[in-house]
């Protein structure tokens, strides 16, 4: 059987930066651990697979994995996947996707880029010492919580950023949550980085729902609802970001750097 794929690098406007997911159309499902071993296999911080969804809500089903497990919103496999199809087809100008449990998502052409929808995940307020400590901080200015087990870590400088040294094995036995660092940016609006170690992945390069969460605090603490964004990780990667009542609207570019079959038997 031969399965065939997409390397794309998303959050890109050149190969080799943003964070790269592999994008796999399926005729119809396969059993969710041959998707888990596929995943693996890849070995990328996401595998994206889709099937035409016969429902008549979206375009396409989606569903995304890393290397250990599946993932309940996953925003730069989405906007790998939506580069996939209109990049596969020049005449359509959206996507749609149903998941499982985020909604519908869209992606749609803007100009040379990609705008895509995500929920709104707003973070609240909690106290967060083990983290703050596993990050290898003293303190932190503020720190919030998303109930989709995502943490927000609010500290002084884009420098504080950008220079943490985290322990990643006490991050992990921390189960799997995603951890934000984020500040005020020089360059851009906002600078972060992202943890999800109990995943999987000691640090995710570009973190499309991450801005899910940090989109309408940002949003509120800036005083206006567009700005823009660096995800300081080493491969990088820049977006726009825009809160739209109960929607967050990200900005972003996506290179295909690969294209291929998987061969089973």
């Amino acid at each position: 059987m031969k399965l065939p794929y997409s390397q794309v690098d998303a959050f890109a406007d050149r190969p080799f930066a943003g964070n790269p997911a592999a994008v796999m159309p399926l005729g119809a499902w396969l059993s969710d651990e041959l998707l888990q071993r596929i995943a693996a296999e890849h070995n990328l911080s996401e595998t994206a697979f889709l099937i035409p969804d016969d429902s008549g809500e979206a375009d396409y089903e989606l569903r995304w994995f890393t290397p250990t497990t599946e993932v309940v919103l996953c925003g730069h496999a989405t906007l790998a996947s939506g580069h996939h199809v209109l990049s596969n087809d020049p005449a359509r100008d959206r996507v749609t996707f149903r998941t499982r449990w985020s909604g519908l998502l869209e992606v749609a052409r803007a100009g040379g880029e990609y705008r895509m929808a995500l929920p709104v995940w707003r973070p609240d307020p909690k106290p967060m010492e083990a983290i703050i400590a596993a990050l290898g901080l003293d303190s932190a200015v503020e720190t919030l919580w998303n109930d989709n087990d995502y943490g927000l870590v609010i500290v002084e400088s884009e420098e504080i950023v950008r220079n943490l040294r985290p322990d990643f094995r006490a991050l992990a036995d921390m189960g799997d949550v995603l951890i934000i660092v984020s500040a005020r940016g020089s360059e851009t609006d906002i600078v972060s980085r992202a943890f999800a170690c109990g995943a999987g992945i000691d640090e995710d390069p570009v973190t499309g729902s991450a801005h899910a969460v940090l989109t309408p605090y940002w949003a509120e603490k800036l005083g206006r609802e567009r700005f823009t964004a660096c995800q300081a990780s080493a491969r990088g990667g820049y977006l726009t970001c825009e809160l739209a009542g109960d929607r967050v609207i990200l900005g972003g570019r996506c290179v295909t750097v690969a294209e291929g079959n998987l061969l089973l038997p």
